[in-house]
């Protein structure tokens, strides 16, 4: 039942917003964050992240039954099964955010209502993209605030940057549904500017990714690196965006899975090297 679960909220994509919330933590901690904070945040991301994908699917679960793609998904789980997840995740998260500090457990329910508003959009906004980058982006502010109890410019930067990031790779995928979207109606900026204008507009995307990582390690204070792993993460990007003008479906999951969490990954590596070795966070 538990794999069926992990299954039906795509729980391994969780390591696509995890390291920039941690990277976040990394930074904001003088030096190192305390265990029981660290794990506190760890416990609320996966309970937010797994109320957020139980929502989006309950609240797209008659057009993903019609999706030949997303067919599958809701043979995993019932309907009313899935709501009771979406209630217990719900209020774990709540739970879990009231022990960290005062202003998240306030600001716990703005976070929820981002993160389900998010399942909404797409069936009156073009601009649905942009909304699951904020509903992803919001997580390094809320790891900063976790450790800090205040909110800075740093953290708002690498939400932004993060919002650009899943706004443009969820551009990509969502070219694997252009005639089902067209054909039901649904609002994505692929239908509205065709694939081959949303792929040209996911590069700019990932360009301004990159610049805004640049600016929160100039604002953050990193050191070289920092900048060495943006400087890794550039052909990565480009081997992504190479894949996609292919339109081979395969191909295109691959890449996201691969590419994306490669990113995430040498983001988080390295703040924690940059801590490590050249400002001696130890």
């Amino acid at each position: 039942m538990i794999s069926r679960i992990l299954s039906f909220i795509r729980f391994s994509h969780t390591v696509f917003a995890l390291p920039f919330a941690l990277g976040s933590i990394f930074v904001a901690a003088d030096r190192w964050p305390s265990l029981c904070v660290f794990f506190l945040i760890l416990l609320a991301m996966v309970f937010a992240r797994t109320a957020a994908m139980t929502f989006n699917r309950l609240a797209d679960w008659k057009i993903d039954q019609r999706n030949p793609r997303t067919a599958g998904r809701h043979k995993l789980i019932s309907r009313a099964g899935a709501c009771v997840l979406l209630v217990i995740s719900s209020l774990a998260f709540v739970g879990t955010v009231y022990w960290i500090n005062p202003l998240c457990f306030m600001l716990s329910p703005v976070a929820l209502v981002i993160v389900f508003f998010y399942s909404l959009t797409k069936r009156f906004t073009s601009y649905s993209h942009f909304f699951l980058g904020l509903a992803l982006g919001v997580s390094p502010v809320g790891a900063w605030l976790a450790v800090t109890g205040k909110f800075a410019l740093a953290p708002l930067v690498l939400s932004l940057a993060v919002l650009f990031w899943v706004a443009g790779f969820d551009l990509i995928y969502a070219t694997q549904d252009y005639d089902f979207d067209k054909k039901e109606g649904m609002h994505s900026l692929v239908v509205r500017i065709g694939i081959a204008r949303s792929l040209v507009t996911a590069q700019w995307m990932h360009a301004a990714m990159l610049l805004l990582l640049v600016l929160f390690g100039v604002l953050s204070h990193r050191g070289v690196m920092y900048y060495a792993g943006m400087i890794l993460i550039f052909p990565v990007l480009i081997f992504e965006h190479r894949t996609a003008q292919k339109m081979d479906i395969k191909a295109i999951n691959r890449a996201f899975f691969n590419s994306n969490a490669f990113v995430g990954i040498v983001f988080v590596v390295a703040i924690v090297v940059d801590k490590i070795v050249i400002q001696g966070g130890v």
